[in-house]
This record gives C-alpha cells, structure tokens and sequence, in this order.
C-alpha cells in the first residue's frame, strides 16, 4: 500500500467513545492498515546526543548542526531530509540560548507545521489538531503546573518576530501532546528515544485485547537514488483477520496487569474508563494471580498474600539495584525472590513473571547464558498463557529467549524459539522491518547449525568450543530500566 493511503478505513462515531476507525474492508493478519509520517516528532531529552534527530536511529558516532550544536543526524543524508522540519528550530534555539525540553520543542515543531501548511497536512489527514482532545479541564493539580510552566517557557522559547499563539492554543497543542504523542522506539524496537503526533492514529481507540498493532518504520534515505528514499512513519499493522465493519483497537497500555490496574492506568494517563471485554469480564486476571496448585491443594490465602507482599517489596529493591547497576545483587535478590514464589505462587501470576524476566535479562548480560535460558523458557511460557498470540512484547521476548538458548548451546531450543518469534514479527512488524531482517538471519544461521548439530552432536559442540575461544562472545545490550510497555507516551 502507499503511504497514507487511508481506503482501508473508515472514521465513524462510537458508542461512549467518540470518534474511531473501523475496516472498510477485510483485512488479514500482518496487512498493513494504514501508514502514516509523523506531523511533527523530536528526540527525547535524555537521548538528543545518542539518536538521529532525522530517523531516530541510534548511532554510536553522530554529526551535529553546526549553527545550533544541538541537533544531531546519521549523516548529512539524514541532516538534508531534517532540515525542513529542522530550519526554524535551528534559528529559535541558537536566539534562546539552548534547547527547551521535549514537549516544548514537539509544541513548536507542530505550531510551525501548521503555519506552513495548515491543520491537514494531505488529502489523506482524516482529522485536525485543533480537533483531538487535550483533556486539559481534566488534569490533576500537580500535571496542570507542569502543563503551565511548559507553556511558560514556549512564550520563552518562541521567536518574537514570528506569529504569536494565545495561551489557549499553546495549552491545547501541549495537552494533546500528553494525551496522543506516540512513543518512537529506535530501529531494533528495543527503546523508547523520542516523541511524536500523527493524527490519523489518534484516531484509533484502545482495546486491552486489540486487533491491531503500531509499529515505526524509520524510512530510508541512505539509497544513492533518491527514488529510492522513503519517509518515517508508523504502520497501523492487523493482528489477526479482522472483517469489514469492525472497530480497528490498538493497546495503549501493556496488558499484563490485572483489569482494575489496566483501568486506573488508563483513566489517569488518557481520562477514560476502560469498559472493553476483557475488563469488563475481568478476563486472564485469574491467570495473572494464580496460586499454584498441586494435587488439587492451594496454599492458603494468608500465605499467597504474605508472598506476593513480599514479591512487591523485593521487586522494588530489584528496580533500584538495576538502575544503579547492581547486577549481582538484581541476581541476588532474584533468586531469593522466586524461592520464596515459586512454592506458592503460579507459573502465570504478575510477580513471578516480572522476577523471571528481570533475572534471565541481567543473568544473560553477565554471560550466565546456561542458567538464564531456564528463567528465560519459563517467562515466554508464561507469556503465552497470557498474551495474544501475536502481540509484538511476546514476540520480543520470545526472540531474547531464543537468542539466550542459542548462547547456551541449546540450539534446539533456541532455533526453535526464534522460529516462533519470527513468525509473530512477521505479523507485527512486516518482512522489511530491521528487526524482522536480523531475526531471519539468525534463524537462517540456527537452522544450519542445528543441522550440523543433528549430523554430529559432538562435532558441533567441539567447533562451537573453537569458534568460541578464538572470538570471544561479545557481552549482550545491558539491561534497559524499562522496556516500551506500552503505545502511546505516557505524560
């Protein structure tokens, strides 16, 4: 399909809801809905040195703008195909004397859009900014401050020669920022580095249990022939066959929590009571709290209640000993933990996964590639007793799996696994995206060497020994605070 081409979708009044989208047609599992380049989008802050200002890649060394010395590209490629939406940017900063925080940088980006070409962009915008909702009436005390001293230093930050916005307007632009900016993950999908509006997705409503998916597809403007370059923009992505005349969903935040935090997390980021089918039937929530049972026998309620107060604590402390780097006591504090589960709690509850998880990603970063793969067989097992079957984190924790089995030598295992998170990728990232490409080459290198492996396991392992000795296994990404959990930025 062409970018923006929007014939697959229909804008239709829901019921409590709004305005969303629904198929104008069937639509299969992996077919792209909809795409759609960004109307305005920045860096984050914390990442303006360490990803392209251009395609929000990340890059080990990157090239600055000479004028503002803020902004930063791949190349001049990337410097040239920014530099449109760069240009005014560049001049403000240089007169305020540094670069203002994101949301401030993102209101700016989107007020100059609009001046150059109006609310819509293209024939294909099915709505304007000036018509999503800024739930600005409905922000708490402590977020309306913030919200005014962004607005405070946009008037700062804005040139005095350019067309001046009343306060209302500035407010609206930042709300819906809050309310609708769309978190863009780097080219692996692995983190949240920037921020951005496309209009059309705000359109798309939330469903815990969603039929579609949104992933970025960052472009490519490093082909000779500029033909051949394409634009950033997010693909609305189908999860499953969907017929015509149903409402396209998207998840706005990550479903592995029980229905009632699902509902407070969504009314106090988005302002709106989740009354989807899964919340309302309280659906795998008895999943997500399990007890064990063995032999028909459950601990009692005391118990299971003094364990998963206990998980609580001790995940914190897990939190804190992470983002200080503390990995052997994360291990430390992990293992004690699901000692203390692991005779009480079930193989799908909350806690227990998120210990899972934590442990086999620091163990893997360590290189305790043997015992990490355990934790890591366990966590995908139960993710797939609670995700939809083609949700893009269980794919990617599939994939992290199968790629830690792989470093333990479990190549049956491991190539296996990474079949199965091929085929999910597939569905929710497409054949071309970058990710999907590195994980059909590792399946294609698992293959021949699990066939080398089946011809002679002894061969095999002695030649993995060699290679392994004589290039040593480089140390995996260290562990990121907090995976992309959900869509859409959270304020």
């Amino acid at each position: 399909m062409t970018l923006q081409n929007m014939e697959s979708v229909e804008v239709f009044a829901t019921e409590g809801k709004g305005r969303g989208l629904k198929a104008a047609k069937e639509l299969l599992a992996g077919e792209v809905v909809f795409a759609e380049p960004s109307f305005a989008a920045v860096v984050f802050d914390s990442l303006s040195q360490q990803v392209c200002h251009s395609c929000f890649r990340q890059q080990q060394k990157l090239h600055r703008c000479g004028q503002c010395r803020f902004a930063q590209y791949c190349d001049r490629t990337c410097q040239r195909a920014c530099w449109e939406e760069h240009k005014q940017e560049c001049a403000a900063i240089r007169t305020y004397g540094k670069a203002p925080n994101e949301n401030v940088r993102l209101a700016a980006r989107i007020l100059w859009r609009m001046q150059k070409d109006g609310g819509v962009a293209s024939d294909a915008q099915l709505t304007t900014l000036e018509e999503l909702e800024d739930h600005v009436a409905d922000m708490p005390e402590e977020d309306l401050k913030e919200l005014k001293i962004d607005v405070h230093n946009f008037l700062d930050y804005w040139p005095r020669g350019g067309r001046q916005y009343p306060v209302d307007s500035i407010s609206h632009i930042i709300g819906v920022i809050n309310c609708n900016g769309f978190t863009l993950s780097d080219q692996r999908g692995l983190q949240a580095v920037g921020v951005g509006i496309f209009p059309n997705l705000c359109l798309v409503n939330h469903d815990c249990w969603p039929n579609c998916t949104v992933i970025l597809n960052h472009g490519n403007q490093t082909a000779v022939n500029t033909f051949c370059h394409s634009q950033r923009r997010i693909e609305l992505r189908a999860l499953e066959k969907i017929p015509e005349g149903q409402e396209l969903t998207v998840g706005y935040v990550d479903f592995l929590n029980v229905s009632t935090d699902r509902q407070k997390l969504l009314k106090h980021q988005y302002f709106f009571d989740c009354a989807c089918d899964h919340c309302t039937h309280r659906t795998k929530d008895d999943l997500m709290t399990a007890a064990k049972e063995v032999d028909g026998q459950k601990p009692s309620e005391e118990v299971v209640k003094e364990v998963t107060e206990y998980s609580l604590k001790t995940l914190e402390q897990i939190e804190k000993s992470r983002t200080e780097g503390n990995y052997h006591e994360v291990v430390k504090l992990s293992r004690e933990c699901l000692e203390k589960q692991e005779p009480v709690l079930g193989d799908t509850h909350l806690h227990h996964l998120r210990v899972l998880s934590v442990l086999s990603e620091v163990l893997s970063y360590l290189q305790y590639f043997e015992e990490a793969a355990g934790y890591a067989r366990r966590m995908v097992e139960g993710y797939m007793k609670l995700y939809h079957p083609n949700n893009a984190q269980l794919g990617m924790a599939t994939m992290r799996a199968g790629v830690t089995h792989w470093h333990a030598g479990l190549i049956e295992v491991g190539h296996s696994m990474i079949c199965k998170a091929y085929a999910i990728l597939l569905v929710t990232h497409g054949p071309s995206h970058a990710i999907t490409k590195d994980l059909e080459a590792m399946r294609m290198q698992t293959e021949m060497e699990l066939r080398m492996f089946r011809q002679n396991e002894y061969v095999y392992h002695t030649m993995r020994e060699a290679a392994l000795k004589n290039q040593p296994m480089s140390m995996m990404a260290e562990p990121v605070v907090e995976g992309i959990k959900s869509l859409f930025r959270k304020k």
